[in-house]
């Protein structure tokens, strides 16, 4: 409201004791800027209120992905432990010394990955030769189940005093 309005804020009476109009303030100025005034705090009342609605649809989007990407990646645990859990093959004998024994590779140990053989790519022992001649030298990463627990395991296919490459045998399990 302009000053000069003799301290008029919105609530004050335009009017004197007997009804009339106040003299000393512009009765017409004074009222035009209270409705001015009452515009734009409606306008920012509608305007809050839609920023409001959008806050709470956003943050319910974010909720719903956040729910669904959990509920994805539960999915895709199960899945892998499913997957993962289930042994292809075992290990029935481990020469002393040999790059298997080095490793850490024992008796009765269960495959369930060896390299890029698993449960679900495995028909026969030769995915596993095959595998082995491929990567003489270099690291295998070898997963076993092993009194229960599943254990990682480096082995690294190389030529030495025994025969094949590992040193150890390796049958497949019958599912």
């Amino acid at each position: 409201l302009p000053s000069q309005q003799k301290g008029v804020g919105m609530h004050e009476p335009l009017v004197d004791a007997e009804g009339f109009p106040r003299a000393d303030i512009d009765v017409y100025q004074v009222r035009t800027a209270r409705h001015n005034i009452i515009c734009l705090q409606n306008d920012h009342k509608a305007l809050m209120k839609q920023v409001e609605e959008a806050l709470h649809k956003l943050h319910a989007r974010e909720k719903e992905k956040h729910a669904r990407d959990e509920a994805e990646a539960m999915a895709e645990a199960m899945r892998q432990n499913q997957s993962l859990a289930q042994a292809f093959a075992k290990v029935n004998a481990v020469t002393p010394g040999s790059p298997a024994s080095v490793s850490g590779l024992q008796v009765d140990d269960e495959i369930v990955e060896f390299g890029s053989v698993n449960a679900n790519n495995f028909q026969n022992l030769q995915n596993i030769a095959t595998v082995v001649q491929h990567s003489e030298g270099r690291p295998l990463s070898v997963t076993v189940i092993r009194g229960g627990r599943r254990v990682h395991v480096g082995l690294t296919p190389k030529r030495w005093a025994g025969k094949g490459l590992l040193g150890c045998n390796i049958i497949p399990l019958q599912r």
